[in-house]
């Protein structure tokens, strides 16, 4: 393993994130079979004050675990120089097999730990915790993958040898090469352009009437899902060559070297933002009929909302300016 600082950093947190979300979920188990708020017995007693302690520490360590995602790629980055024939990031999580593993594993806990911190906010603030139970069945999903995430992060940082040759991202994103990534190079970028547009117009046309109607919240949520997805293989597909100048550079990581202002952090933070804030309107979808919930739970959807309206309306800003900015063209 090669040493670094950062390197040491990932993996202390996640040793705490882990470990905490199993005792979590361990003692969630206790929650889901004894938790009754009519009783007024010692066990009632201590369940309430042991869960707004383990519910607050858990929030603490979650957000962490969102910044781990970032000094992740950070991290990956710094490590190109590393190793031969890696230009970037790209390079860095292709040295060893665990790389891109842990890299998809981390944005896929990230997105649920931000649903869970939603559904956790909700819940401390209603005077009955009505999603106790819900948020700690959730917690029992988290907890396995947190720990997939450790192992495989972990893996990674120990088969990292200096003396590999690794591929470039130029041979990795490449429109003639074989993998999921070369194949998203190889769409039409006229495709992939109206694929972008026409699920941003939709999210946003949905977002509006849900923020002025309070209509179809589910279907903006999976819009904003399906925005996500979209916006992501448009970076590797168009989005990118307008900020490279290159019609053949589709790498979705060198836009956070400083060569680009690091522009790269503040598109993957927007989309993270919509993307969390958006599926959890949805999430929070079933528990419109709860009455502790119901004077606060729609406006919280809304905000919701707009956060997701905003951080995606900033994504396609800073493209649409790039794409417009630029002497470059597709075609």
């Amino acid at each position: 393993m090669i040493l670094h600082p950062a390197i040491v950093a990932l993996l202390l947190v996640s040793l705490l994130t882990t470990g905490m979300t199993l005792y979590g979920a361990y003692f969630g188990i206790g929650i889901m079979r004894r938790w009754n708020l009519k009783s007024g017995s010692e066990g009632q007693l201590a369940l309430e004050r042991r869960t707004y302690l383990i519910s607050t520490l858990l929030a603490y360590v979650l957000i962490f675990q969102v910044g781990s995602l970032f000094l992740f790629v950070q991290t990956a980055e710094s490590l190109h120089n590393q190793f031969v024939g890696a230009m970037c990031a790209a390079g860095s999580l292709n040295v060893d097999p665990y790389g891109y593993p842990a890299f998809l594993l981390k944005i896929l806990n990230v997105i649920l730990a931000g649903l869970w911190l939603i559904i956790n906010h909700v819940d401390n603030g209603a005077h009955d915790y009505p999603l106790i139970k819900k948020k700690y069945a959730l917690l029992l999903v988290l907890a396995p993958l947190f720990l997939a995430e450790s192992v495989v992060q972990t893996l990674y940082f120990l088969e990292l040898k200096a003396d590999v040759i690794t591929s470039c991202c130029g041979s990795l994103f490449s429109s003639e090469g074989n993998g999921v990534s070369s194949d998203i190079a190889a769409i039409p970028a006229k495709a992939a352009m109206a694929g972008f547009y026409l699920s941003f117009g939709l999210t946003f046309v949905l977002g509006g009437i849900y923020w002025f109607k309070g209509k179809l919240g589910g279907l903006f949520s999976f819009a904003s899902g399906l925005f996500f997805l979209v916006s992501c293989i448009s970076l590797i597909s168009f989005i990118s060559l307008y900020f490279y100048e290159l019609p053949t550079h589709h790498c979705p990581f060198c836009i956070l070297q400083r060569e680009y202002h690091y522009i790269g952090y503040l598109l993957y933070a927007a989309l993270l933002t919509g993307v969390v804030s958006g599926l959890g309107v949805g999430v929070l979808m079933p528990f419109a009929g709860v009455g502790s919930l119901a004077g606060s739970l729609p406006l919280f959807q809304k905000r919701l909302a707009m956060v997701c309206l905003v951080a995606y309306l900033l994504f396609t800003g800073i493209a649409i300016c790039r794409m417009i900015g630029t002497d470059f063209t597709l075609g």
